[in-house]
């Protein structure tokens, strides 16, 4: 990710967490920059990462796609508050519920 933070240094991470088939992130992305290339740019670069590190995702995926090919992406707004909440208790499954409700 430093070669990342690098090339995109107005690009920064707010919140992140990981479930067993899916991330999600809070970045703060600058008007001149397409999230799609932000989005690609994080995918290659964590894809690269990780095959380097573990043998076995490299065994795992022959084609060498580890990443699915969409993604969500939505601007924040006054939701900002709730949206790290949300986050930031993924998985967690009393937090999720309350945190939840706060969309409904």
């Amino acid at each position: 990710m430093i070669k990342f933070q690098k090339k995109y240094p107005n690009v920064h991470l707010v919140e992140s967490n990981l479930n067993n088939d899916h991330v999600h992130l809070l970045l703060e992305i600058p008007p001149n920059l397409s999230v799609a290339i932000v989005v690609m740019k994080i995918k290659w670069l964590t894809s690269v990462a990780f095959k380097k590190k573990f043998k076995f995702i490299r065994d795992m995926y022959l084609d060498g796609n580890i990443w699915g090919v969409g993604y969500f992406s939505s601007t924040i707004g006054l939701n900002e508050n709730t949206i790290k909440k949300y986050i930031k208790y993924q998985g967690n499954l009393d937090q999720t519920k309350e945190v939840a409700s706060e969309f409904s």
